[in-house]
């Protein structure tokens, strides 16, 4: 049997790494992260920490950390939208520049 093309390495690079992930909810967050938020704070700020339903959401700055604390509410719904009604509580923004 012969293959019309090749499959894309992303598929088993995909399975691979969902594979290997920690089952933790901070790695859920994460994974959930950049689709629930978006690419611009994603491109500011990732969770780095979870304890009890609350996530530690490390920024860029003070203000993308008081901007994403104003902002908490929607974010935390969308991350349930993600991941399942209850799992996250809160987010904890604190500013970790480089």
């Amino acid at each position: 049997m012969r293959r019309v093309a090749p499959r894309p390495l992303s598929v088993a690079v995909d399975a691979l790494a969902a594979e290997l992930e920690p089952a933790t909810p901070l790695a859920a967050v994460q994974r959930a992260w950049p689709h629930a938020v978006g690419e611009v704070i994603a491109g500011e700020a990732r969770p780095t920490r979870e304890r009890g339903g609350v996530v530690t959401v490390s920024c860029a700055s003070a203000v993308w950390a008081q901007e994403l604390d104003l902002m908490a509410g929607e974010l935390v719904e969308r991350l349930n939208a993600e991941l399942g009604a209850g799992t996250v509580h809160s987010l904890r923004c604190v500013a970790t520049p480089p």
